[in-house]
């Protein structure tokens, strides 16, 4: 199991930490105050649940229970339960940056300067930046940024699993998916639409597919997109911090070219390590879902 405590300055990107830890399949709380986290390790970890990834914001919100902290820390300890600290952190003209950016008011500076409420916290959770197993400092760190060093803190196994691929097929003719992370035209291959026993046939059908893939250039384009996606969703997941890509492919009407490569490429996906979706937008005007791996 693992247990993931998410602390430090406020404004620093805890928030961000956390859906990125969410998305990599932890069962996240925020603000949990510290006299429940015995309670909530132990309801989490009982039968009923069992969490095998759990992660917990606890912030300078907590008010004077944070003082408690580290004896919670040394009972959890006591009772050999392994858990990290992660600390975000920030410069002091950075953080009040984005405090007037977003027009909120520092928890220790209600009606005060927003600088003076920076340094009051810097002294209160001090002793929580001495113990953290992990430190980032979010200054000059985007959004996209801050998730991917999320994400190598607690991937370092280089494991993506946890991403989720969509393949989409479409009809150009009803407009390209406003979702789609990767766009790709099949209009260049037989079309069976103009074959009056194909036309009202499907690309789920056998006779649809082996028309589509007669000129061997549907073959060929499967093993080159398959090619591509292999080697950069990984890619996607350690530099974008991505966890869900969505790949649409087109054609015409979204009923046989598209049909195919998508059940094509949704099948060689589904060899690998990670969780498959197809779906067909347009195949009977509305979407039909073939579940999850």
């Amino acid at each position: 199991m693992r247990f993931i405590i998410i602390t430090g300055m406020s404004g620093a990107g805890k928030t961000t930490a956390l859906r990125t830890l969410e998305d990599l399949g932890f069962y996240c709380v925020d603000n949990l105050p510290v006299s429940l986290i015995w309670n909530f390790v132990n309801t989490t970890t009982g039968e009923d649940y069992n969490y095998d990834k759990i992660a917990v914001g606890i912030d300078i919100r907590n008010g004077k229970a944070l003082d408690e902290l580290t004896r919670v820390f040394a009972s959890l300890k006591e009772s050999n339960f392994n858990y990290e600290v992660l600390f975000l952190d920030s410069k002091d003209e950075d953080l009040v940056r984005r405090y007037k950016e977003t027009r909120r008011e520092h928890p220790l500076a209600v009606g005060g300067r927003i600088e003076d409420g920076i340094d009051k916290e810097r002294t209160k959770i001090a002793f929580l930046k001495d113990i953290a197993d992990y430190y980032v400092d979010t200054s000059d760190l985007i959004t996209r940024e801050l998730k991917r060093e999320i994400a190598k803190i607690v991937k370092a196994d280089k494991d993506y699993t946890n991403i989720i691929v969509s393949i989409m097929s479409f009809g150009f003719k009803n407009g390209i998916p406003g979702d789609a992370d990767i766009v790709m035209d099949v209009r260049f291959l037989p079309n069976p639409y103009y074959v009056p026993e194909l036309k009202s046939h499907t690309g789920n059908e056998k006779a649809v597919q082996d028309y589509v893939l007669s000129s061997g250039e549907g073959d060929e384009f499967l093993n080159k997109i398959y090619d591509v996606l292999s080697y950069t969703i990984p890619k996607y997941v350690e530099n974008e911090g991505k966890h869900q890509l969505v790949v649409a492919i087109g054609c015409t009407g979204g009923r046989h070219r598209s049909v195919t490569i998508a059940n094509m490429l949704y099948n060689r996906l589904s060899t690998l390590n990670y969780t498959v979706r197809l779906i067909h937008r347009d195949l009977e005007k509305e979407a039909i879902i073939k579940g999850d791996k």
